[in-house]
C-alpha cells in the first residue's frame, strides 16, 4: 500500500453555532433559509447534515398557511430519502406548526414502481390534502401524462437539485422550466453539491437568475458543529486485488459505510458477493446473523462482535430486513446499532447516518458529485465523534493492463477531487482591487500588524469565515450578475476546470507548459462557455477571481505544508497543533512576494501542488507510466515522418536493449519516442475504424 494522495485535513472551530437553534427552532442555515420564504424561486446551497430537509418544512408550511399555495410537492431522486420528510412535531421546538404527511401522500414509503404511482398524484392534486413526496421519476411521469398547469399555484420542493440539468435531453430540468414559463408554481430546489459530474451546467444562466440563492459553506456548517473538530480526505493506490489490502485501511473500530466497486470497474473482482464475504473474513469470524436486523454478526481478534450490514446482495427477503433496520427511526440515536455498512449503489446522497466516521470507497466513482455526497456521509456531527475520513482506495496503474489509460482517467479524476474538496472545505474568498484609498473593513482581523494601506492585505472575519485579500490589477465586476457570481459561484468554476481531462493532463505533466494557457485561455473560455450573456469585462473580472480562488488555496497549503501534506483551518482557542491556520498560508504567500497582483497569480499552475503529492505517493516507474500515457495523447505528426522515427526507436532498441522513452531527458530519444507512439496509436485507430 503506497502513501496517500494530498490529504485535505482541515480541523476547524467546534463552535457550535451551526446545530444550535433558535427559539423557532432552526438552526443557523434554516434561519436564513425561513427569511427568503416568499421568493417565489430559492435555491438553496448548503452541505449535507446542515439540515436542508427541515429548512424545507419551515418554507413550505409558511407558503401554505401565509402565501396562499394550495399544496406541497415534494420531490426527491430516491424512495429512501422520502423518509427525511416524515413528520417532525416543530412545535416542540418552538415553530408554530408541525410538519404532517399523510401515511398514503408519502408515495416513497407506497410499493409498486413508480409509473404505477403516477394516478395518486392526480388524486393527491384534487384532494385537500397538502403535502404530497414522490420520486423526481413520479413527477416526471404526471408532468408528462397531466400537463404543467395542473401543478398551478403549488409549491414544487425539489431535492439533490443537481440530478437535472440545463441539457434539453434531461426531463426533470424541462420539467423546471416549464414550471418556471408558466409562472404560478413556487419552486424550492436544494442541493449540497451545486455540480453535475458530468460537468453540464444545473440551471443555463437566465434561469439561474431568477432563483434568489441561500448559501452556507462546509467552511459554515463544520466550524459551528459541536463535537466533530476533523475531516481527513485521502486517497490511496494499491496492486492486486483491493481486498487482500482491505485491512489497510479498513479500521474496525470505526463507524465506517464502505462502498465496494462497480462491477464494471478495473477494481471489482466481478463477483460482488464474494467480495463481500472476503471483506467479512477479513475483519473476523463470522457468528451469524441477527433474527431482527439481518446484520452479519463478526467476532474480531480481539474479542468485539461487530454488526455489518450488508446491502450489497440483491436478494429482496435480506436486502428489505436489512435496510428498513437501517432505516429504523428509534435506532436514530444509538451508536451501537451498526458498526459497518457495506453498499455498492446505495448509501449515498441522503443517506443518514449520524455515526459514520469513515467512508471508505473502493474504486473512483462515477462523478465528483458522487464523491462530494459520499463525503456527505461522513460529516454529521455526533457526540464522542472528534474526527471523520473518506478515504478513495484505486488500482495503480499497471504497463500489463490493457485498460492502462483507464486507469490513468481514474487517477487524474482522483486529483481532480482532491483540488475541489480543498477548495469546497476553505472559507470563501472577497477579493478587493488594491487601491491607494483602501480602508480596513470591520469584522475582519488583519493579522497581529494589522492593516497596512502600502501592502497588499489580508484578513479574516472568524464569523463567516471569510477571507478579504487584496490584489493588484484584479479586475472588478461591473454587473449585478458578475458580483453575484464572484460571491457565490466560484466553485463551480474551479469544478468545471478541474474536470476537464486536458487542462489536468497538461498542468500536471506537460513541462513546456506556461501556466497563462490554462489560467487564462483554458478558463476563460469555461467561463465564456458558462456566462455567454456577461460583458467582455466581466468575464474577465469572473476569470481573475475564479483562478485567484484557487490557486490562493494551492499556495497556502504550499506554505504551511508539513511532511504529511495537512493543513488546518482555524484551529479552536489558539490550541497548539503540528499545522498553521491556512489563513496563515495565505497570509506568509502575501508576504513572501513584493507585490501581489493578478499577472503573478496567473503565472502559477494551479496543478503544481497536486502533482507533488502525487510525485511522493506514486512509485517513480509508475509515474513515469502515467506521464508517458498523457504524452502520448498530445503527440500529432506527419505519417511518413513518424515512420521514420519508429525505425529509428527499433535500430535504438537493438543497441540499447529498450524502446526510447516520452519522459527521456535525451530531446532526440524522445522524439523517437514520439514517433514511435503515434504510429502505434495510428495503427490501432485505423483497426477499430
Amino acid at each position: 500500500m503506497s502513501t496517500p494522495i494530498p490529504a485535505v485535513s482541515v480541523t476547524y472551530a467546534q463552535a457550535g453555532t451551526s446545530t444550535q437553534p433558535n427559539a423557532l427552532g432552526m438552526r443557523p442555515m434554516q434561519e436564513r433559509a425561513y427569511q427568503k420564504r416568499g421568493e417565489q424561486y430559492l435555491l438553496i446551497k448548503s452541505p449535507p447534515a446542515s439540515g436542508k430537509s427541515r429548512a424545507l418544512m419551515f418554507i413550505a408550511l409558511d407558503k401554505l398557511e401565509n402565501q396562499n399555495l394550495k399544496q406541497a410537492i415534494i420531490v426527491v431522486p430516491e424512495k429512501s430519502i422520502g423518509a427525511s420528510f416524515h413528520n417532525e412535531p416543530l412545535t416542540q421546538f418552538g415553530f408554530w406548526a408541525d410538519w404532517q404527511v399523510e401515511p398514503q401522500w408519502n408515495l416513497c414509503d407506497a410499493p409498486g414502481n413508480d409509473g404505477g404511482k403516477v394516478n395518486a398524484v392526480k388524486k393527491f392534486l384534487e384532494s385537500n390534502a397538502k403535502v404530497l413526496v414522490c420520486t423526481h421519476a413520479t413527477f416526471r411521469f404526471a408532468v408528462d401524462k397531466f400537463g404543467i398547469e395542473i401543478f398551478d399555484d403549488r409549491l414544487i420542493a425539489v431535492d439533490e437539485f443537481h440530478h437535472i440539468s440545463s441539457n434539453p435531453d434531461n426531463r426533470l430540468g424541462d420539467h423546471v422550466r416549464q414550471l418556471m414559463s408558466q409562472g404560478k408554481a413556487h419552486i424550492v430546489a436544494m442541493t449540497g453539491s451545486y455540480f453535475r459530474g458530468d460537468a453540464e451546467a444545473v440551471l443555463n444562466p437566465d434561469d439561474e437568475s431568477k432563483f434568489e440563492k441561500v448559501i452556507y459553506t462546509y467552511y459554515e456548517q463544520l466550524s459551528g458543529y459541536k463535537y466533530l473538530k476533523q475531516l481527513d480526505i485521502g486517497y490511496y493506490f494499491y496492486a492486486g486485488s483491493y481486498t487482500d489490502e482491505i485491512m489497510q485501511v479498513l479500521n474496525p473500530q470505526q463507524k465506517t459505510i464502505l462502498h465496494i466497486p462497480n462491477v464494471n470497474s478495473r477494481e471489482s473482482t466481478k463477483d460482488k458477493i464474494r467480495e463481500v464475504e472476503h471483506i467479512i473474513e477479513e475483519l473476523g469470524e463470522w457468528q451469524g446473523t441477527e433474527p431482527k436486523t439481518g446484520f452479519q454478526l463478526v467476532k474480531t481478534a480481539d474479542g468485539t462482535i461487530l454488526k455489518i450490514a450488508d446491502i450489497v446482495d440483491d436478494d429482496p427477503a435480506k436486502r428489505d430486513k436489512v435496510t428498513a433496520a437501517l432505516r429504523d427511526p428509534a435506532q436514530k440515536n444509538n451508536r451501537d446499532h451498526v458498526d459497518i455498512i457495506i453498499a455498492l449503489g446505495m448509501a449515498k446522497e441522503g443517506f443518514d447516518w449520524i455515526w459514520c466516521e469513515h467512508a471508505l470507497t473502493i474504486g473512483y466513482r462515477s462523478s465528483l458529485t458522487e464523491i462530494v455526497q459520499i463525503i456527505g456521509r461522513a460529516t454529521r456531527d455526533a457526540p464522542g465523534k472528534t474526527r471523520a475520513r473518506f478515504t478513495n482506495l484505486i488500482a495503480e496503474p499497471d504497463a500489463s493492463e490493457a485498460a492502462v489509460n483507464e486507469a490513468v482517467n481514474d487517477t487524474l479524476k482522483a486529483i481532480a477531487a482532491s483540488l475541489l474538496m480543498e477548495q469546497v472545505l476553505a472559507p470563501r474568498f472577497d477579493f478587493k482591487p488594491k487601491q491607494p484609498t483602501n480602508q480596513p473593513t470591520p469584522g475582519f482581523d488583519y493579522g497581529e500588524d494589522g492593516y497596512n494601506p502600502g501592502k497588499c492585505n489580508v484578513g479574516i472575519n472568524p464569523e463567516s469565515g471569510l477571507i478579504q485579500m487584496e490584489i493588484k490589477g484584479l479586475a472588478e465586476p461591473k454587473s449585478p450578475e458578475a458580483e453575484r457570481i464572484c460571491r457565490e459561484d466560484l466553485t463551480e468554476l474551479v469544478t468545471a476546470f478541474v474536470q476537464d481531462k486536458q487542462t489536468i493532463e497538461r498542468g500536471l505533466f506537460d513541462e513546456e507548459l506556461v501556466p497563462e494557457e490554462l489560467t487564462q485561455v483554458r478558463m476563460g473560455k469555461i467561463v465564456k462557455e458558462k456566462f455567454p450573456n456577461l460583458e467582455t469585462e466581466d468575464q474577465e473580472a469572473v476569470r481573475q477571481y475564479a483562478i485567484a480562488a484557487l490557486n490562493l488555496v494551492q499556495q497556502a497549503k504550499r506554505s504551511v505544508n508539513e511532511p504529511s501534506g495537512e493543513y488546518v483551518i482555524n484551529p479552536a482557542d489558539g490550541e497548539a497543533t503540528k499545522n498553521t491556520a491556512l489563513i496563515d498560508g495565505i497570509r506568509k504567500f502575501a508576504l513572501s512576494v513584493t507585490d501581489l497582483d493578478i499577472d503573478l497569480i496567473d503565472r502559477i499552475n494551479p496543478f503544481g501542488e497536486a502533482y507533488a503529492i502525487l510525485a511522493k505517493s506514486m512509485s517513480e516507474e509508475r509515474l513515469r507510466l502515467v506521464a508517458e500515457v498523457i504524452a502520448a495523447k498530445r503527440i500529432i505528426l506527419p505519417l511518413d515522418e513518424a515512420r521514420e522515427l519508429a525505425k529509428r526507436a527499433l535500430r535504438f532498441k537493438q543497441e540499447k536493449g529498450r524502446l526510447p522513452s516520452l519522459t527521456a531527458a535525451d530531446p532526440w530519444e524522445k522524439r523517437m519516442a514520439e514517433g514511435l507512439v503515434f504510429l502505434q496509436r495510428k495503427v490501432k485507430e485505423d483497426n477499430n475504424a
